[in-house]
């Protein structure tokens, strides 16, 4: 192999500050600095007219071309079929999904796009690793144009029941473009059943050995391969000085008070609503705790161009404007609801001041915040994770406090018994925890799908090799 070709929806491109990066992005570059590849994607800009011109960029080592698009494939691919069509159906929540076939229009004719303008870039034996739902025909459109390729294709959001993608129009066919992958990755066992559910019973592929499914004649490999985080890098920024003003800051402010902390883009998986509504049902269940606790809830605004996240936005705002109305005081008050995002660091700070981590989305294909929290802190005296069934970490984080998101009464009895657990309880459930955001980290997850997208023995020389 001689490059390693990612392609995204967007591209983060390596910084010498960093530290607001996201884990995904730290795998990827440790990955295209070992095989020196590119990155390519959406710059996020938007043109006038599509040209297909390349902007190249080379930073810490890793190179990134990236096109801009038109305001029409910006509103047909990125806000309709993607985050109104696709991501509302493939969580779960068909009464929010819109079905407009120029919406699907624009989002085949991005990926054509992409993929004229990514196809002369690639060489003979690159290898290639298309990202999320985004880009699902893109395989398919390269192997139209000639390439022949090892490529893969990793999904970071659920795959919905066979019921309920069966709603989709045209889902089969949109499916089938998937087998012009080799290697399809699942963040978990439930989403890749999923998915060989609803190929072989409504598709009439035959599941063969070692993960194979064929259909016609294309076989492709699907595996299950959990993301993680980049622990070293997490627990060195909670170590940080930002961290730690950030840790006496919140400690300052919150007068003696235990912290109840939830991160989330503002989107309607999360469980916004339905975490709110918990926590007034633990105000009012437990009415001695109304002045020894506090919610902060960091929300930052996302996709503010779609209607429905307009509407949980106001939802919110109404809903804890509410909760603080009925039960502050002077001295007071139960949510402290933010809604702007804060760098790694000083979310790092935020989480080691923080009691409780709550991560209660309705449905997730992970949720990097609860790996984020156990890996924030303090060894010696940690805090408890309350995370949400329906979240993928879930399966990985059984020692957390798991609950049903849509019950406030189990959101209410989960914050009771997380606030009041003995210390040798959250020291016990924080070393599990651990152990397993430590073992299965980002790297481990890009290792895990590339050695079986290449060839483990071939990774293996290619690294060696790299250094």
């Amino acid at each position: 192999m001689s490059r390693l070709i990612v392609i995204s929806n967007r591209v983060s491109a390596p910084s010498a500050q960093g530290g607001a990066q996201g884990g995904l992005a730290v795998a990827f570059q440790a990955a295209l600095r070992e095989f020196k590849g590119i990155w390519f994607g959406w710059s996020g800009e938007r043109t006038d007219e599509f040209t297909g011109n390349i902007n190249f960029q080379r930073n810490e080592g890793v190179t990134t071309a990236t096109v801009d698009l038109e305001e029409q494939d910006i509103d047909e691919y990125y806000n309709g079929y993607a985050n109104r069509t696709l991501w509302p159906l493939f969580h779960y929540r068909i009464d929010l999904a819109e079905f407009e076939r120029g919406f699907a229009d624009g989002y085949q004719r991005v990926n054509e796009r992409f993929a004229d303008t990514v196809r002369p870039l690639i060489e003979g034996d690159d290898v290639i690793w298309v990202q999320d739902y985004h880009m699902i025909p893109l395989g398919q459109e390269l192997r139209q144009r000639g390439c022949e390729n090892r490529m893969g294709f990793f999904l970071h959001i659920p795959w919905p029941p066979r019921r309920l993608l069966s709603s989709l129009p045209q889902a089969a066919e949109l499916v089938a473009t998937l087998f012009a992958y080799d290697v399809i990755g699942f963040h978990t066992e439930e989403w890749l059943d999923a998915f060989r559910d609803y190929v072989v019973n409504e598709m009439g592929a035959v599941l063969g050995d070692d993960g194979e499914i064929r259909l016609g004649d294309r076989t492709v490999i699907a595996i299950a391969c959990p993301i993680g985080i980049d622990t070293k890098e997490f627990v060195a920024a909670a170590a940080s000085p930002t961290a730690r003003l950030t840790y006496r800051r919140i400690r300052d402010s919150a007068d003696g008070r235990d912290l109840i902390v939830g991160v989330d883009r503002l989107d309607y998986s999360k469980g916004l609503e339905e975490r709110f509504l918990g926590y007034e049902r633990f105000l009012i269940d437990h009415p001695e705790q109304r002045k020894e606790v506090f919610l902060l809830q960091i929300a930052p605004p996302s996709r503010g161009e779609v209607g429905s996240y307009q509407h949980i936005r106001a939802q919110l705002e109404s809903l804890s404007g509410r909760i603080n109305g009925a039960y502050a005081d002077i001295d007071w008050v139960p949510i402290r609801y933010v809604n702007q995002g804060f760098p790694r660091p000083v979310l790092a700070g935020i989480y080691r001041a923080a009691r409780v981590g709550l991560v209660t989305p309705l449905r997730d294909g992970m949720n990097l915040v609860a790996k984020e929290y156990i890996a924030a802190q303090d060894p010696e005296d940690p805090g408890v994770l309350i995370l949400s069934r329906f979240a993928g970490a879930a399966l990985q984080m059984e020692e957390a406090v798991l609950v049903n998101p849509y019950s406030a009464e189990e959101l209410s009895d989960a914050i009771a018994t997380a606030l009041a657990m003995p210390k040798a309880e959250r020291l016990r459930r924080w070393r599990i925890l651990m152990d397993s955001v430590e073992k299965e980290d980002v790297l481990w997850w890009r290792k895990r799908f590339t050695d079986v997208l290449i060839g483990e023995d071939e990774a293996e020389a290619e690294s060696a090799e790299a250094q």
